[in-house]
């Protein structure tokens, strides 16, 4: 396929390696700095496996997406309708639209933009970028694409180049279940600026923890939303099987870089409110990561 990935950060550069590297023509769409390094010195992925290097497109434009079978959305949510009036003008007919992103509405948002139907993805990796055009991958790569005409194609192509992948006519569920291990996770990470292991060593954590996702639940399930009886146990287990990995919003935060909190904890707050739940431990965190976010800009 020639695919373009769009938002080429820590999970755009990791999917783009993966798919590059099994032969897949690759153009990626991000920073200047990104762009310099990997015309440079290809794109880099650190792993359990070693350091490896492949030759991939980049560019800081739009039309990067020009000629593209598929077009991988990964820029953060805050961004999802600017980078979809972005690339409108250069989509073939033909392409395939997957939003691999946080939060529950970006796959609906970016369609909107669009006038086209966009594949929503719930994505499960731990990658953090160690410089520009350097990705390093922490844990797992799977992901759960909704259905479309296209998906178990694509799902297949996935899966061969070492992305595990499946096909879901549940995917706001799986996209749910995502964010309430993102509520769980990324805001204490982001305060602490700790890994998932470390984390929930600390004192109240767990209990803290089980707070937000009780409130999650609530939200969900009143928003006709099937979540997992053991989804608390699942949130748990993230701290073991990514036990070296900082939230997405940690790794903003340190960079001093807007966060998606408003998409997480700030989606569960606002849907509460709408539906008149209470969500107070999410409400906390997500004030707390707003004035962080306001004194760093400060």
């Amino acid at each position: 396929m020639n695919v373009a990935v769009l938002g080429a950060g820590a999970v755009g550069c990791y999917y783009g390696f993966l798919l590059a590297r099994a032969g897949h023509a690759v153009t990626l769409i991000g920073r200047p700095a990104l762009v310099e390094a990997v015309e440079a010195g290809g794109l880099v992925l650190e792993s359990a496996a070693g350091r490896a290097t492949v030759p991939v497109r980049a560019t800081a434009a739009g039309d990067g997406v020009a000629g593209a079978d598929l077009v991988l959305v990964c820029v953060k949510s805050g961004d999802t309708e600017s980078a979809g009036a972005m690339i409108a003008p250069h989509l073939t007919a033909s392409a395939t639209i997957l939003s691999l992103q946080n939060g529950v509405d970006n796959a609906e948002r970016l369609a909107a933009v669009l006038g086209r139907a966009v594949v929503p993805v719930a994505v499960y990796v731990a990658t953090e970028m160690v410089g520009p055009g350097q990705v390093r991958h922490n844990g797992r790569g799977d992901l759960i694409l909704g259905a479309s005409a296209a998906s178990a194609r694509i799902a297949a192509a996935f899966t061969a180049s070492g992305i595990p992948a499946t096909v879901s006519d549940r995917a706001l569920d799986a996209l749910w279940g995502k964010l309430i291990l993102n509520c769980a996770y990324n805001a204490l990470s982001a305060l602490s600026q700790l890994p998932y292991g470390r984390l929930v060593q600390g004192e109240g954590v767990v209990a803290a923890m089980t707070d937000v996702v009780q409130e999650c639940v609530a939200v969900a399930n009143a928003s006709g939303v099937s979540v997992p009886d053991d989804i608390l146990d699942t949130v748990l287990a993230l701290s073991r099987t990514m036990a070296d990995q900082r939230s997405s919003t940690a790794q903003d935060l340190a960079r001093g870089r807007p966060s998606e909190i408003d998409h997480l904890n700030g989606t569960v707050v606002r849907t509460g409110a709408a539906l008149g739940i209470p969500t107070p431990a999410n409400r906390m965190l997500h004030t707390l990561v707003k004035l962080v976010e306001g004194r760093d800009r400060g």
